[in-house]
């Protein structure tokens, strides 16, 4: 997401930053480039002139003209009008202080909805709550039986339809179920349709009315861009809604959907949904998506999807070999299925200030193959191999490069790379060293 307006903005503003000095006509040269960057990215037109106002209002100031690193200033101006335009903080699903708490989710067929629900039902209970799902969508054929599937995936209960004959009755039935049983948490997936309807929005209207949940959250794909805006500003108006939740986000190169909604709706984005697995889903931090979104990377994420993949255990194994000759391709090996539990290389390379074009041209080049390369290349070698590589001689080669369909060439390159990885370990020694897994692991 985003990196069509990424790559405009970093060449805008590295213009920006070349000037030794600037004057007010520089700077609106430079804000009627991010215009134009930011209207082909489908973001809003009247969210575009307010926050270029905004932003033109601060730059022209004496003292940002007159500074010593002029560009950089009105550089740090965009990035917190965006962060202001987005919504400042991360804002969570509230909880309600006696449970259980009632989420219900809203939004036209095809969203998401059913998906997101196992999504949320998957964060809450990685927190140590009870969930409970509630099938209410009794429309869409087989939209029961998909959540069931999905309930046993995360490990939550699902409620089903018994003699209810209507979405309100299930919802009803759920809720009085999660009181009796002590749940912390009901996530009701109710029906949706094509389009917006007087039928559907009656449906929601009678569920909200008769459990009163805490949250309603408009699960919206992100894709349909402007649409996707004036969908939730008719869902608010009908039923309600608390916050969003932008589904199919990795879909949508241009990001005008998460830079329009919270502006036009005022509704907090709560999360994005960053791939069809239960675990994509990312809580939306405003300030971290204004840093992407001008290349400054976004180092929190990175460190945080760092912690979630790696466990205490991967810490200490790293801690143990650090600064010893202990480095093998076992550990090579574990290194690589480590690095593709934290998903595309490209999108990690973005999270690196300054990564973005490197990250488009990485996206190309098969960078995700040569993992899965370097790993069929580790499996084709015998444990003694992989403990010892140094008895790997030129016949071994030849074996190991039929057994992983490559070349002797890749293997001898692999070779190098897993001695220069080696001599990095054991460099990495001392105490510094061998405290670096224990900081980047603590939670």
């Amino acid at each position: 997401m985003w990196d069509g307006l990424t790559a405009k903005f970093e060449s805008i503003f590295k213009r920006l930053r070349g000037r030794g000095l600037l004057d007010e006509a520089a700077v609106t040269e430079a804000l009627r480039d991010v215009r134009l960057a930011l209207l082909e990215a489908d973001v809003h037109v009247k969210v575009v002139k307010t926050l270029l106002d905004a932003v033109k209002a601060r730059a022209l100031t004496q003292e940002v003209l007159h500074s010593l690193t002029p560009g950089q200033q009105v550089v740090t101006i965009v990035w917190e009008e965006l962060r202001a335009l987005l919504g400042e903080a991360h804002r969570p699903v509230q909880l309600a202080p006696n449970p259980p708490t009632v989420v219900m989710l809203v939004g036209l067929q095809g969203a998401g909805k059913t998906t997101t629900a196992g999504k949320l039902a998957r964060v809450f209970h990685a927190e140590g709550r009870r969930v409970l799902l509630a099938a209410a969508d009794l429309k869409r054929p087989a939209a029961i039986r998909q959540l069931e599937v999905i309930g046993g995936q995360v490990g939550v209960p699902v409620h089903v339809p018994a003699d209810e004959r209507s979405a309100e009755a299930v919802c009803r039935s759920a809720v009085a179920r999660a009181d009796r049983g002590g749940i912390d948490v009901v996530v009701l997936d109710t029906a949706g349709r094509l389009q917006i309807d007087d039928e559907l929005m009656g449906e929601l209207a009678a569920i909200r009315d008769a459990v009163r949940p805490h949250e309603v959250l408009l699960v919206a794909d992100a894709m349909t861009g402007q649409a996707a805006v004036s969908i939730a500003e008719q869902f608010d108006r009908r039923v309600g809604v608390t916050g969003i939740v932008l589904t199919k986000t990795e879909g949508d190169a241009r990001g005008g959907a998460v830079l329009s909604m919270r502006a036009v709706t005022g509704k907090p984005i709560r999360y994005v949904g960053v791939g069809e697995s239960l675990a994509a889903l990312e809580p939306f931090h405003p300030e971290r998506a204004a840093s992407r979104i001008l290349g400054m990377g976004d180092v929190e994420s990175l460190v945080e999807r760092a912690r979630e993949a790696f466990s205490q255990d991967d810490a200490r194994a790293l801690e143990r070999t650090l600064g010893t000759d202990a480095f093998t391709f076992d550990e090579f090996r574990a290194q690589v299925q480590q690095v593709k539990k934290l998903g595309s290389l490209s999108d990690l390379v973005a999270m690196i200030p300054g990564g973005a074009k490197l990250a488009e041209r990485m996206e190309g080049n098969g960078a995700e193959r040569d993992l899965v390369r370097v790993e069929a290349i580790v499996n084709s070698m015998t444990a003694e191999e992989r403990r010892r590589p140094d008895v790997i001689n030129g016949s071994r080669r030849k074996r190991i490069a039929r057994g992983s369909g490559t070349t002797v060439q890749e293997i001898n390159q692999l070779m190098k790379q897993f001695a220069q990885a080696k001599k990095m370990m054991k460099a990495l020694g001392g105490p510094r060293g061998r405290s670096l897994a224990a900081r980047l692991f603590s939670a």
